[in-house]
């Protein structure tokens, strides 16, 4: 795997699973979409054994942990088999349990300071969140110049339509986002429908 996840797809699918059943066909869905990168929020119970459900069973698949907010999830997470760490906010203490655990991660920031003071620590990979709220492309953009060490996986709001429009500013390497994983269609385990919308999803940087 690339040591950056921003370099991994165009577009990082944000999935919350409620039953770990469908991890394995979904995560094979997005996989074959063209989405190997997937991000699995720890909002439901299911969360860890939906990621060690996509590491053992889904070739190709680069299994993330999403909503990492204290050094217990990045624990649990990594020894569950996530490659990667996305929290929507940081901490001293939780950067240095992220910097910890060996694998790449994305502190979120939503303000220019939170940004200064992570390129201090080292870190210019993040998650701009929630993207849409705090300022979208007008305020990535107008970070560009001062901050062009700072690169950024813009998430939250984020959607089909606007995805291009994030994707063409220098400063971001991918986006997250949940569009090609509609809990409709998860519900109905529709897994060609997921990976027409990933084919769709990692075709806007073609």
């Amino acid at each position: 795997m690339t040591s950056s996840v921003l370099d991994l797809a165009p577009v990082v699918p944000v999935v919350v699973l409620e039953d770990a059943v469908d991890a394995v066909p979904l995560g094979r869905a997005l996989v074959a979409g063209g989405l190997p990168a997937i991000e699995v929020t720890l909002r439901t119970a299911a969360a860890l054994d939906a990621i060690a459900a996509i590491a053992d069973g889904v070739e190709d698949a680069v299994v993330g942990a999403g909503t990492v907010v204290s050094a217990r999830n990045v624990t649990d997470t990594v020894a569950a088999g996530a490659r990667f760490l996305v929290s929507p906010g940081w901490t001293d203490a939780l950067l240095d349990a992220m910097r910890a655990s060996g694998v790449p991660f994305l502190p979120g920031v939503s303000t220019t300071s939170e940004v200064v003071a992570l390129l201090e620590r080292g870190v210019t990979e993040m998650k701009f969140f929630p993207a849409e709220a705090a300022g979208g492309t007008a305020y990535l953009k107008a970070l560009s110049s001062p901050l062009p060490q700072a690169r950024f996986c813009p998430t939250g709001g984020i959607s089909a339509a606007s995805a291009p429009s994030y994707l063409a500013l220098p400063n971001v390497g991918c986006v997250g986002g949940s569009w090609m994983v509609p809990a409709d269609a998860v519900a109905a385990k529709d897994w060609a429908r997921v990976e027409r919308l990933a084919r769709e999803a990692a075709a806007l940087r073609a």
